[in-house]
């Protein structure tokens, strides 16, 4: 199938990339602004995400009501999140209300009204999404794994901190968004049925005048890596590893990604036969590959009981040091399959796509076809692999553990 991929990047900075999707009825856009958790000042973590929060609160000509009405008009499925390095906001509607909803989101992010007003109400939305990780040990136990390994701001939770969310002020979130919000750095995805130039004279019209300013530049903190235990009262014991990997934009990434799959991709995978199928020690286990822009990890989970953690801990490593030995070509050609069956269901969905083309321009300054994409995973082959886990063995590892008891683990340190 071919693809066609079209970019175009306003005098104000922001990116407009574009795949057409002629055969789907819908389209989605997925907008990317580098205003992520990392920028938070120290002492108002959670503040990009409140921030997000309140942007939606009303923009433009529509109040926070009608501006939620007016998308539900428009059949439009919307979401927000905010991440280490972005605030990313997406909807996906009928290719015919593609326009309409274009100029809702250029209001959203150049003229929202920040009513503080509404700021009690957002904050309450950002402190029951702090408290709700106190109730999901698997999710703290992640969190405080991404702090370990890689040190602050890049493993910060972009939900904050309790109390730096409930003493922000207006004044704050007014002042983030002014400090953070531009079109420089900014990323415009949209893929779906669209014709290219009108929907690039739309944004032009939309997002043309939006200001463009400095980036700004983040700290970096040496991360705190070993193993920690996270004491809890509970019988469920939580374990997550991290080790080292390669970002996305690397070279040898799809070899990582290729050695990840042995270890981690469905029921034939090494970690699901060995740690629950033929021992049934664990209810979950996972691995995937992690990326910054500069930086990658392999991010390891299991879930399992207080009594057979300590082995589970074991097996996960011992798996771990395995794969530094090597993978098999039967293994390899299961993974392969996987992810080119992930790539093509991609196509089936505009927001799949959307979000998609918009990391690959973040991370790679342009958009990887399908074609090359397959190429890349065909070209994969059990010596290759070998020889990048030889160069980049999966140790030493950080680890996490969350329950009643600590674990003992060779870390791998040399």
């Amino acid at each position: 199938m071919e693809q066609t991929i079209n970019v175009r990047t306003l005098d104000n900075g922001l990116i407009l990339v574009a795949e057409s999707m002629p055969w789907l009825e819908s389209a989605a856009m997925s907008l990317h602004v580098p205003c992520g958790c990392v920028f938070d000042p120290v002492d108002r973590l959670g503040l990009a995400n409140l921030t997000c929060e309140m942007v939606q609160r009303g923009c433009g000509a529509h109040s926070s009501r009608q501006f939620v009405e007016r998308l539900e008009s428009l059949g439009v499925d919307h979401s927000a999140s905010v991440s280490a390095m972005h605030t990313t906001y997406m909807a996906s509607m009928m290719s015919e209300r593609l326009p309409d909803a274009l100029g809702m989101y250029a209001d959203l992010v150049r003229r929202p009204h920040l009513p503080e007003k509404q700021l009690d109400d957002a904050r309450l939305v950002c402190l029951h999404e702090i408290r709700s990780i106190d109730d999901d040990f698997a999710q703290m136990t992640h969190q405080r794994l991404r702090l370990d390994h890689y040190g602050h701001p890049l493993g910060r939770n972009a939900a904050g901190v309790l109390d730096h969310v409930e003493r922000a002020t207006i004044d704050d979130v007014r002042a983030f968004f002014a400090g953070a919000y531009g079109a420089t750095g900014a990323i415009l995805a949209v893929a779906g049925r669209f014709d290219w130039e009108s929907l690039a004279a739309c944004v032009e019209r939309h997002f043309g005048g939006w200001t463009p300013h400095a980036l700004r530049r983040m700290g970096d903190e040496r991360p705190c890596r070993g193993r920690r235990h996270l004491e809890h009262d509970t019988n469920q014991t939580h374990i997550a590893i991290a080790c080292p990997g390669v970002p996305y934009n690397h070279a040898d990434y799809f070899l990582a990604r290729g050695a990840v799959g042995v270890l981690s991709d469905g029921v034939s995978s090494r970690f699901f036969l060995e740690i629950r199928e033929h021992r049934a020690l664990c209810y979950a286990v996972s691995a995937y590959c992690h990326s910054f822009l500069d930086r990658g990890s392999v991010l390891c989970y299991a879930g399992t009981t207080a009594e057979r953690a300590q082995e589970t801990l074991d097996v996960m490593l011992a798996e771990l040091d395995g794969l530094n030995r090597g993978v098999r070509d039967e293994e390899l050609a299961r993974v392969k399959a996987r992810i080119k069956s992930g790539l093509i269901m991609q196509q089936e969905s505009s927001g799949a796509r959307a979000s998609s083309i918009a990391g690959d321009w973040y991370y790679w300054g342009r958009v990887r076809t399908l074609d090359e994409l397959k190429s890349l995973i065909d070209g994969l082959t059990a010596r290759d692999i070998n020889a990048f886990l030889d160069r980049h063995p999966f140790r030493p590892v950080t680890i996490v553990t969350l329950g009643e008891k600590e674990l003992e683990a060779d870390l791998g340190v040399s």
